[in-house]
């Protein structure tokens, strides 16, 4: 998996087409990403001590990494990241400027 916590992603595909994120958290067995502000969706909270009202609270769910891509800072859009080896240790780039990311 080429993407990281702290990636900055744009999404491709879905609802949330063309927005921007970073990355919070990765779950690399279901190839998923979690995004703060995207894919958000309702859940339905009993009462407790902590929601003494209950009610609807919006909370993100992961997305799935086929459905964003990397930004790049420098580039401003959103690009495929490849690798690159420099004194044995392994560099991603950006395919589309080459920069080093």
């Amino acid at each position: 998996m080429k993407l990281k916590k702290g990636d900055t992603v744009r999404v491709v595909y879905g609802k949330d087409r063309g927005r921007e994120g970073k990355i919070e958290r990765v779950y690399k067995k279901s190839l998923r990403v979690l995004i703060p502000g995207i894919n958000m969706y309702k859940n339905h909270i009993k009462k407790t001590q902590e929601y003494p009202q209950g009610g609807v609270v919006e909370l993100p769910r992961p997305i799935h990494i086929s459905k964003v891509a990397f930004f790049c800072q420098k580039c401003k859009s959103a690009v495929r990241l490849g690798y690159k080896i420099e004194n044995n240790k392994k560099i991603r780039i950006c395919k589309k400027c080459g920069s080093q990311v």
